[in-house]
């Protein structure tokens, strides 16, 4: 690779990044007020940096903040900024913001004086640039009209505004005379049914969400008035660093981050990029990824990938499908193309009016697209690719695919431009809101910038990934959870476990499914799996997760159209869950009997991702055990009067037994923060630690250069192979102190049983 391509040629902040980060929620309920104070709590917890949620205004009633509605603006439910910097200041903690270029919140016009301006005033507007909008196609389509040939009956003029029930909207000057009707036609907005915005929407929106319109921030003076108050707390030392939300939604990503760079010189940048396996982060000025593809490479490490067969036989018994994972991503992202996004398709359809089918085939080459989007000229080779997977599938089509392509490898082509946007959009509703609700053979490794079909990840694959890491993006982050994960990180991990037991898990559930049947057998698999990993979960969170998943899947019943019978019969199967008695208790025996390897896998993992290469990020409360599942469920409430008590006792030298308390992750966690943020050098390389032994196999470790984590790896087989006996671990001769239980060793090969006495992990640091 040329230098000027290399990633560490493009970056500009290497001198200053964070130790580690900790993402809060901060929300109404949660404001900055209170953020400020748990930052005590932070601080001694290890933490470098706070990480939190979008703080500008968003819509009314947000919980996540990435519905912006004013960018000039902190959102004022949330509280004062300074407040919370200071708190940090006080204790030498930076923060990191998370911010929204691509999209602004819509749903409520009157909240966003740029929108609602643009309503009335249309191509008019001084804001008309402000919005990607298809102007050519006429008013802009508004989808929110009820299902009903009538629904315009029920428009008003009040307060010199159209109303809709509770929906507000302009009027332009001059025409406010006649009836509701006379007046709303008159409009440079048109309100339509709401099943209408699939395929009619004349304005980009982020994915297939009518409410959040798509911003040109590509245009200075867009980026200049949505960066502002950003670059303001940024140019006041408010911030350190910045979260970039979904770049591939832009236009121009590469262009994007240039601009962000020469606004933030020192900032530490992170974007919010989904790698597929095997793709590299295009070499923009930033420190990297917000971790995904970490996340993927750690949990693949405790999964056992021998017993692949085992679950490909499982799966085809319960669900008799026999669709691969390819095929059915294929599927899912062209429908997508087709139905859902039908109206991005047909805006890039018109700008290829010479092409005959141009609707199928470019439909078909972004369902064969194998990554989220390429940069072009970065990712010519992906369209290549889809190119050639598109044309075998559809030969007929291969006259117009060639067509196609040659335009679309063309980054100065309108067609080429939109189509990288389109993309993206394909593959985020398709694969993580669609296959991944329906392909449930083992759902530990369903998850976000992972590819299910991949069953794990080997030690030597994940030493590789690794060792490139800390060459390319040594200051990139790293996460186990994150607000948009499918499962929490010690679910995942429990999951991890099936793996080794593959005959035990065969053996319940296929007597579960019987007992509780289900006409969606692929469903009823991702449901006990989920259950059995989240265990004790409430009745309330299980149900709402199963029709989410359900919906999600739109295999039986979908979100457009729900499916009431269905989803009481779901309902119903989680019930029995809970109301038979005999049921209840094999469910309970058995997550009881998969729990304590799944406490190892946890702290495993978390050790693991604490100490590799790149910037580690603590999901709020992920310090204990978190068992939650997809949002919003992951976004409830955290208990930090506990958390301060646990790690005040641990800092009084209580050594906690791995147990329900969680107490033994939080030890984890909090010493290899602390270590990091005092001594950073200790983390600055990587190489593969090896065993020897009866069992070097379920030794998994990795000096970084000072420091060296080890873990234990697929617990059950080791159990199974009689312990560690004459394990040992090959060091290099000199004193080492094993931070956790804070025990002196001696010499070059440490025995593994002795080390790893307490806990099933150690860190050991150099004298």
């Amino acid at each position: 690779m040329p230098a000027s391509n290399h990633p560490a040629a493009a970056r500009k902040n290497d001198e200053n990044p964070p130790s580690s980060t900790y993402r809060i929620q901060v929300r109404p309920d949660f404001p900055l007020a209170a953020t400020a104070e748990i930052v005590d709590y932070l601080a001694d917890l290890g933490v470098g940096h706070l990480y939190t949620a979008p703080l500008l205004v968003s819509s009314p009633g947000s919980e996540h903040g990435y519905d912006v509605v004013d960018h000039s603006r902190i959102n004022p439910a949330l509280g004062d900024i300074s407040v919370l910097s200071a708190a940090l200041k006080a204790r030498d903690l930076g923060f990191v913001v998370d911010i929204v270029p691509n999209h602004a919140g819509v749903a409520v016009p009157h909240t966003n004086p740029t929108w609602w301006d643009v309503l009335k005033n249309g191509r008019g507007s001084e804001f008309s640039g402000f919005y990607d909008i298809d102007w050519e196609r006429g008013r802009i389509l508004l989808p929110v009209l009820a299902d009903e040939s009538d629904a315009t009956d029920d428009l008003r003029i009040e307060d010199g505004e159209l109303r809709y029930y509770d929906k507000r909207y302009p009027i332009a000057d001059g025409t406010g005379e006649g009836t509701p009707q006379e007046v709303h036609d008159r409009q440079h907005y048109e309100l339509v049914n709401w099943t209408r915005g699939d395929s009619e929407i004349n304005y980009r929106r982020f994915f297939s969400i009518t409410d959040l319109a798509g911003l040109r921030v590509e245009d200075p003076e867009v980026f200049a008035a949505t960066h502002a108050e950003i670059l303001r707390w940024y140019n006041e030392g408010l911030v350190q660093g910045i979260r970039v939300d979904h770049p591939d939604g832009l236009r121009n990503p590469a262009e994007y981050f240039n601009r962000l760079r020469d606004a933030a010189p020192d900032a530490w940048i992170v974007v919010e990029k989904i790698l597929e396996p095997g793709e590299t982060l295009p070499a923009w000025p930033v420190a990297g990824t917000t971790g995904y593809d970490a996340m993927a490479e750690v949990n693949g490490v405790f999964v056992d990938t021998a017993t692949e067969t085992f679950f490909n036989t499982l799966d085809h018994h319960l669900t008799g499908v026999t669709t691969s994972w390819q095929d059915l991503v294929h599927d899912a992202k062209y429908r997508v193309a087709t139905e859902v996004l039908a109206a991005e398709l047909a805006r890039l359809v018109r700008l290829a009016p010479e092409i005959d089918a141009a609707p199928e085939a470019l439909a078909e080459l972004a369902a064969c697209f194998p990554v989220y989007r390429s940069y072009l000229p970065i990712g010519a080779r992906d369209l290549a690719t889809a190119r050639a997977e598109a044309g075998r599938r559809r030969p007929q089509l291969i006259s117009r695919l060639d067509q196609l392509t040659a335009r679309l490898r063309n980054p100065a082509d309108e067609l080429a431009v939109r189509f990288q946007q389109f993309t993206g959009a394909v593959m985020a509703k398709g694969v993580e809101d669609n296959a991944f609700y329906r392909w449930t053979r083992f759902v530990a490794r369903n998850e976000v910038g992972n590819d299910p079909a991949k069953f794990g990840v080997t030690p030597d694959e994940f030493h590789h990934f690794a060792g490139q890491r800390v060459l390319d993006w040594p200051f990139t982050m790293t996460a186990l959870a994150t607000h948009d994960t499918k499962r929490g990180e010690d679910v995942r991990a429990r999951l991890a476990v099936l793996s080794e037991v593959p005959g035990d898990w065969t053996e319940v559930v296929r007597r579960w499914v019987r007992l509780a049947p289900l006409k969606d057998p692929a469903m009823a698999h991702l449901i006990w799996q989920v259950a059995v990993g989240a265990w004790p979960i409430s009745k309330d969170r299980l149900r709402a997760y199963a029709v989410k998943a359900a919906r999600e899947a739109g295999t039986c019943t979908s979100w457009v159209r729900p499916d009431e019978s269905f989803e009481n019969a779901l309902q119903q199967m989680v019930d029995r869950i809970y109301d038979d008695p005999a049921l209840n208790r094999e469910v309970t025996d058995f997550a009881a009997s998969i729990t304590p390897p799944g406490w190892s896998n946890s702290l495993g993992q978390k050790l693991v991702q604490l100490a590799m290469p790149g910037v580690p990020d603590v999901y709020q409360g992920t310090e204990l055990w978190d068992h939650s599942l997809v949002d919003p469920d992951n976004r409830r409430p955290v208990d930090f009067g506990e958390r301060r008590e646990l790690l005040g006792r641990l800092d009084d030298g209580w050594l906690p037994p791995v147990d329900e308390t969680g107490a033994a992750k939080l030890l984890v966690t909090s010493r290899v923060l602390r270590l990091r943020r005092q001594r950073p050098e200790l983390f600055a390389g990587y190489r593969p630690v090896w065993a020897d032994g009866r069992a070097p196999e379920h030794v998994f470790a990795f000096d970084r250069g000072g420091v060296v984590a080890v873990t234990t790896r697929l617990p059950v087989g080791l159990s199974r192979h009689g312990g560690w006996g004459d394990t040992t671990l090959s060091l290099d001769g000199h004193s080492w102190t094993e931070v956790f239980t804070n025990t002196g060793y001696g010499g070059n090969r440490l025995s593994v049983a002795e080390l790893l006495q307490t806990y099933p992990v150690a860190l050991l640091v150099k004298e």
